[in-house]
């Protein structure tokens, strides 16, 4: 019996999984690749685009982030209301090979005007042939089963990090809450993408927990997004020491054996990897990326380049509609 089968069906402890994330580097990509050829067409590689719909003025204290207010970054609480230019970058990110297309909005819980936004656009994408995903904080049950209704695929919302380490990156709202709003979206028959932000002082200790969480879900996340931090100026997190990117590599290596069946997602920070490193992700078994030059507010991969390191790699994206 595969290890990945042996795991699946009971509860990951810690120790198990540490045990897989310090095997010898090349014996644990060997056994994350053979875990991905098992449930993944290997060559092919699901590609999503991001649209901020609302940005700025956020009463959260996220460490990361530019957009809190906390943060003394002073990025004002801005909005797109014009449902054409929502819909022309959908069209876009279709035409570039996005088979989802992602919106995100800033603050703790969407008001009623960003929401009716967001419902709209839902909408109207999906008559594109384009999966939908969004982003907006915590919801109320009645706005999950609006956003059901609408057609909604996938809703967003990362742990961050391990449970333990949570609180020194955010004091405002607890691992908990945001854990309660990923059972709520579950419940109504959305799509969950989660996942973290590896980088931010943790330890490897806390980038398996992190992991083992959402290996320890009732079902395992169908999207598990794995993001490296993109340091910002005038966040808490700006002079972070960096990781190790062989630890990055692991911790992906990690997600994949533990949740054989879910896409894995290389997202903010490939605009500082090196095309070798992207490539060693890959090999791990990430098998996704957002396309397009911005993630929310900080940079991403030129289009251009992404296209051409598929080409490089014998990659294909794969179709949407």
């Amino acid at each position: 019996m595969s290890l990945d089968s042996a795991l699946m069906g009971r509860e990951v402890t810690f120790e198990e999984a540490r045990a897989i994330f310090e095997k010898p580097f090349w014996e644990l990509i060997y056994e994350a690749y053979g875990v991905h050829r098992r449930y993944h067409n290997v060559r092919e590689i699901q590609v999503s685009s991001l649209l901020s719909i609302q940005w700025g003025g956020c009463c959260e204290d996220c460490a990361y982030c530019v957009q809190s207010i906390r943060n003394g970054t002073k990025m004002a609480k801005q909005a797109i209301t014009d449902m054409g230019i929502i819909i022309a970058a959908a069209e876009w990110a279709k035409a570039i090979g996005s088979s989802r297309f992602c919106m995100g909005a800033s603050g703790r819980v969407p008001s009623d005007e960003i929401f009716a936004i967001a419902c709209k656009a839902i909408k109207i994408v999906k008559r594109l042939g384009v999966e939908t995903c969004l982003t907006m904080g915590m919801l109320r049950e009645d706005q999950v089963i609006k956003l059901k209704e609408c057609g909604l695929d996938y809703y967003n919302h990362n742990v961050d990090t391990s449970p333990g380490y949570y609180k020194k990156i955010i004091t405002t709202r607890t691992i908990e809450e945001r854990i309660q709003t990923i059972e709520l979206v579950r419940k109504h028959g959305i799509k969950v993408c989660t996942g973290g932000i590896l980088g931010m002082g943790e330890t490897n200790d806390d980038r398996i927990r992190m992991v083992v969480l959402l290996a320890n879900f009732v079902e395992h996340p169908e999207s598990v997004s794995i993001n490296r931090l993109v340091k910002v100026p005038g966040t808490p997190l700006e002079n972070v020491e960096e990781m190790d990117s062989f630890d990055f590599v692991r911790t992906i290596a990690l997600a994949r054996i533990l949740m054989p069946k879910s896409i894995i997602r290389v997202s903010a920070g490939r605009e500082t990897m090196a095309d070798e490193l992207q490539a060693l992700c890959f090999l791990a078994g990430a098998s996704a990326f957002f396309i397009g030059e911005r993630l929310l507010t900080v940079g991403n991969a030129k289009v251009e380049k992404d296209l051409a390191l598929l080409d490089r790699l014998n990659l294909k994206t794969v179709g949407c509609g």
